[in-house]
């Protein structure tokens, strides 16, 4: 196994990780899970270079536009949450509620 996928493997384990174990606040969620995607990224844009293809493919920008996406969802979320609910805690959210 190369190295570089070694980095990519352990980058997105460890994001992966600290998204099911650390679960206390939104912001952290949304931190391990745009590591989740900078590593997926990553990979996708190493890709190509070691398939030697000769022309790049667009799956890394389109990678790149739905974490933006994510990301601006995400931070509303959090805004939203903290003006109804006071803090970012995920525990006082709950979804049955009205």
């Amino acid at each position: 196994m190369p190295l570089s996928h070694l980095n990519f493997y352990s980058a997105f384990i460890l994001s992966s990780l600290g998204l099911a174990f650390h679960r206390a606040h939104l912001i952290s969620a949304l931190l391990c899970l745009e590591s989740m995607m900078l590593s997926m990224y990553i990979a996708l844009s190493i890709w190509p270079i070691e398939n030697q293809t000769p022309s790049p493919t667009l799956m890394p920008v389109l990678m790149l536009a739905f974490s933006a996406c994510e990301a601006g969802t995400g931070l509303a979320m959090l805004v939203a949450s903290t003006r109804t609910h006071g803090s970012d805690h995920l525990h006082n959210l709950n979804l049955l509620q009205c």
